[in-house]
Order: structure tokens, then sequence, then C-alpha cells
């Protein structure tokens, strides 16, 4: 059994990928996206920021 090699065998390297040039039309579309992310962020923020004022769960002196 020392002529057998066992686990998995690695896999070739991808070839790189061509830079293609981006046309007028993907550049607007990326530039939609980073701004819609950045708008979700700025609203994440703000919702994490503020929070409910009273803190959760009102519980009554009686016990």
């Amino acid at each position: 059994m020392s002529g057998r090699q066992g686990g998995k065998l690695k896999p070739l390297k991808a070839p790189k990928k061509e830079k293609k040039d981006l046309d007028e039309d993907d550049a607007a579309i990326k530039e939609k996206q980073k701004a819609d992310a950045a708008a979700l962020k700025a609203a994440k923020e703000k919702a994490l920021k503020g929070g409910p004022p009273g803190g959760g769960i009102k519980k009554s002196g009686k016990k």
C-alpha cells in the first residue's frame, strides 16, 4: 500500500481572467450598485443608532 496516494488531489489552477473594458452601461450599473450599497449601509447605521427608546419589555413591580 506504499504506492498509493491518499487524500484529495489538488485542483489545477484556473487561468487568469482577462480584464474586459467596461462600456457606459456597465459603468452606470456599477455606480448605481455602489450608491445603493452606501445608502443601505447608512440606513443600517441610523437604525442601530436610534433603537427603541424604552429598552424592551417593561416589568411590573409585583413579585
